[in-house]
């Protein structure tokens, strides 16, 4: 039984069930993530922010206790893990009809689709959710037109997919679509 008041993305299952595509063609300047965020990488974030939480309430009690310099050092790393929670939900693959742009923790690449030489899935080793750890699994793949080693856009095991083997198929299938339609 279907409840669509407990879904946050109630539009969007009123739009699949009437048709709509699901790669949102009706704005193709606008960039958008062709998936959602995993569990892994939302849990890190909320992990993070809770742990900021506790350090703003330190950063309070300490500066009622007349410490100002160092409830302004607490309320700084406060702020930079908020930001930190903030940039790793952020992080990913995102795509528009100008390109597609990995953005990262630190920083972000974009790629216009004409620089873009192939996008395939590959089965090969894979670090798991980051780590130097490697266990086989699929990755999506770019290949510049430039040559050179193909770039890793997502893989099977990051913190978006771990676990989650159809997601990964429909994330890839969502990127090689806009590959094929904008090149």
């Amino acid at each position: 039984m279907p409840l669509p008041f407990l879904t946050a993305d109630r539009a969007r299952d009123d739009d699949a069930a009437a048709g709509a595509d699901p790669l949102g063609y009706e704005d193709p300047d606008r960039w958008r993530r062709p998936y959602r965020p995993g569990p892994w990488r939302v849990g890190g974030a909320a992990l993070l922010l809770l742990l900021a939480s506790y350090v703003l309430f330190s950063a309070m009690i300490i500066a009622m206790a007349g410490s100002l310099p160092a409830a302004g050092v607490c309320a700084g790393v406060a702020a930079l893990m908020i930001v930190t929670a903030v940039r790793l939900v952020r992080s990913g693959v995102v795509v528009s009809a100008q390109g597609l742009r990995r953005i990262g923790l630190l920083r972000s690449i974009t790629v216009r689709w004409q620089d873009i030489a192939a996008i395939r899935t590959a089965q090969q080793p894979v670090r798991w959710l980051g780590l130097p750890r490697t266990v086989q699994g699929q990755a999506l793949l770019l290949q510049s037109v430039r040559g050179g080693a193909p770039d890793t856009l997502i893989t099977s095991h990051d913190a978006d997919f771990l676990g989650q083997a159809e997601s990964f198929e429909k994330a890839a299938d969502a990127i090689e679509g806009w590959s094929a339609a904008h090149r």
